[in-house]
C-alpha cells in the first residue's frame, strides 16, 4: 500500500487498518462456496475442468484434509484423488481455484514440466495466485515452497 509521505504515523496506521478491513470485506463477499464441503469442492473442480481444461480432468474424489506440512494440496493420479489443505479455506476464491486447477492438471500430466505448466496457465490468475501463496507461506513461516512455474 502506498501512502503519502506527509502522513503521520497515526494516519498511516488508520488507513492501513481501514484498507485491510475493506479488502477483507470484499474477499468475504467473493467467498467460494467450494469451502463449504467436499461435495462443493468436487463441484467446483468440475466447473474449473470444463472452463480451463476442456473437461478432461475428472477427479474420483476431492476433499478437505487437515493442514499439510509441506503442501497446499496433493493429487494421486493413479486413483484420481485430490486432497486440499484446510489452510486454504480462508484464501481468496481465485487462489483456491488456482490450486484446484493445478491439482486437476496433475490428473492429465504428472510432474511439473513444460506441458504441465502450459495447461495450468489456462487459468488466467496463475502467476498472481502463485505469488499470493508464496507470500502467505513466508508470512506464516510455513516453508511451503511453490513448484517452479516456469
Amino acid at each position: 500500500m502506498l501512502l503519502p509521505a506527509r502522513m503521520t504515523r497515526a494516519e498511516e496506521e488508520h488507513w492501513v487498518a481501514e484498507m485491510l478491513h475493506r479488502l477483507q470485506r470484499s474477499e468475504t463477499r467473493r467467498r467460494s462456496p467450494a469451502r463449504d464441503s467436499d461435495a462443493a469442492l468436487l463441484a467446483r473442480c468440475a466447473e474449473l475442468s470444463a472452463r480451463h481444461l476442456a473437461g478432461k480432468a475428472v477427479p474420483a474424489s476431492v476433499r478437505w484434509v487437515p493442514p499439510m506440512r509441506t503442501r497446499w494440496a496433493s493429487c494421486t493420479p493413479s486413483d484420481g484423488t485430490i486432497r486440499v489443505s484446510e489452510r486454504l479455506r480462508e484464501v481468496p476464491s481465485w487462489v483456491l481455484d488456482y490450486v484446484l486447477v493445478h491439482e486437476l492438471t496433475h490428473l492429465l500430466v504428472p510432474g511439473h514440466g513444460p506441458d504441465f505448466w502450459k495447461l495450468v496457465r489456462h487459468y488466467p490468475r496463475t502467476d498472481r495466485a502463485v505469488g499470493y501463496l508464496e507470500g502467505l507461506s513466508a508470512a506464516a513461516g510455513l516453508g511451503i515452497a511453490q513448484d517452479d512455474p516456469l
